[in-house]
């Protein structure tokens, strides 16, 4: 077992990311847990510290701002002293159809999805190249980044984008030790997606597995990923989807 990895996690105050956060810190990791939301986040880190009391700490913001991502690094430093980890996991969902898709919006998801992601890994790459002991990180994207889903052109563009980061990165970041890979989850039970009545049952029709990803399926995804265990991976996408982009029927159809 992994211990005392530092680990920074955005978009962790519910779902995904906040069973990342869970499962590193059953792993013996510390974390440092962001998302927008500062209720989410106070809510979350009581409920983690329960586990594993001094091991984590929130940070509220918007994780595509400079000054968040600036708040982030430094608190991994002066708290736990280093960062080893990141999932880049904060993002955002503005459906729309092509024809009427709003520059506000496309602006927006690009803001969220490809520049916090694109400037936190930047961020935490440069503390990892000075610590000169290498670092995992992970992106989040979306099986909307592999396979057509309808409203969602902006969406499934910044996603795929991210994948195309973590493959490029392995150019300058492998010879420091730091390895870069994606998660791209099919459709997963949260907090969000069961607020749709129909979301759980629509999906155990279309996934060949029978259901739906749960928050723990991904989690285990995402901590192999960023183990040594996963040591000779990088630049690498993992599809978490119970076998849709196989066949990819349409929740529409």
């Amino acid at each position: 077992m992994e211990k005392s990895k530092v680990a920074i996690i955005t978009g962790a105050g519910q779902g995904i990311g906040l069973e990342i956060a869970r499962k590193l810190l059953e792993q013996g990791g510390k974390v440092v847990l962001n998302d927008v939301e500062k209720g989410l986040v106070e809510e979350s880190v009581a409920t983690l510290s329960r586990m594993n009391s001094g091991s984590i700490i929130g940070c509220s913001g918007d994780a595509a701002s400079q000054e968040t991502v600036e708040e982030m690094v430094q608190l991994a430093l002066s708290t736990f002293g280093r960062v080893d980890q990141v999932v880049a996991n904060a993002g955002i969902t503005l459906f729309g159809s092509f024809l009427d898709y709003s520059r506000e919006d496309f602006r927006e998801v690009m803001r969220v999805n490809q520049e916090g992601t694109f400037f936190l890994v930047q961020a935490a790459a440069r503390v990892m190249k000075e610590q000169e002991e290498g670092g995992s990180i992970l992106l989040t994207s979306s099986v909307t980044g592999h396979q057509s889903h309808e409203n969602l052109a902006a969406y499934a563009m910044s996603k795929a984008a991210s994948e195309m980061l973590a493959k490029n990165l392995v150019l300058e970041l492998a010879p420091l030790g730091i390895r870069v890979n994606t998660i791209a989850p099919g459709a997963t039970l949260t907090e969000r997606t069961t607020s749709d009545p129909e979301y759980a049952a629509t999906w155990s029709k279309l996934t060949p597995t029978g259901r739906p990803a749960s928050t723990v399926d991904i989690a285990e995804a995402a901590a192999f990923l960023l183990s040594d265990a996963a040591r000779h991976i990088t630049g690498q996408t993992m599809i978490i989807d119970g076998g849709w982009t196989a066949v990819s029927p349409s929740p529409y159809s």
